[in-house]
């Protein structure tokens, strides 16, 4: 269960930092766009990258076993710096996802094509699901269940994103919720990145 609300966590805090994906997911489904269609490619693409980020890790330890413990002390490091990246916007209170309401609707290909574009083209999907992920995900003591949690915060996320996005215009646009959400991602974020530098003392 600890790996499981690990990766939940963590997971959850990686994909809604990514913030050019969520703009666009939220402006598509607000337009009323192909809203199954973005849920999916978005769901789907970070599944397989979290997979493959902690399988591949633990096939790479075998290989190269001082790989691990360099990969989870960058993971520290980087947890640190989300860290206080979060705690910085939760301080100047300028958060607030704010979308474009004039958006073009595209076609269901369309719509897939530009999901997996804004999707792997961004360098930050491969640091956080495959890198971070996966060495976190395969220092816990059950990566695979780590792997789901991390899975399912995707899904919550995308399609909360999708589905809810009428409502969550305000709600996500407001830089006082923002503030509060970022200040709980800082502290989640140190406390990780604490109990993963003492696993490796």
């Amino acid at each position: 269960m600890l790996s499981f609300l690990t990766g939940f966590s963590i997971g959850l805090s990686l994909i809604v930092a990514i913030g050019a994906q969520n703009i666009w997911v939220l402006s598509q489904s607000m337009a009323g766009a192909n809203r199954l269609v973005i849920a999916a490619v978005c769901i789907g693409c970070d599944a397989l990258l979290i997979i493959a980020g902690v399988s591949s890790i633990a096939t790479l330890q075998q290989w190269i076993p001082p790989l691990v413990p360099l990969l989870t002390a960058a993971g520290v490091l980087m947890l640190l710096y989300l860290a206080y990246g979060a705690a910085q916007r939760a301080w100047q209170g300028s958060s607030g996802l704010l979308t474009n309401s004039e958006v073009q609707l595209q076609s269901t290909g369309k719509t897939a094509l530009t999901a997996f574009a804004i999707t792997l083209l961004n360098p930050h999907v491969y640091l956080d699901t495959v890198v971070l992920l996966g060495s976190i995900g395969n220092a816990q003591p059950s990566p695979l269940w780590f792997t789901i949690g991390a899975c399912l915060a995707s899904l919550c996320w995308f399609g909360a994103l999708t589905g809810l996005a009428p409502k969550l215009k305000l709600l996500l646009s407001s830089p006082q919720r923002w503030r509060l959400f970022d200040s709980t991602v800082a502290l989640l974020l140190t406390l990780i990145a604490g109990k993963l530098a003492l696993s490796q003392l």
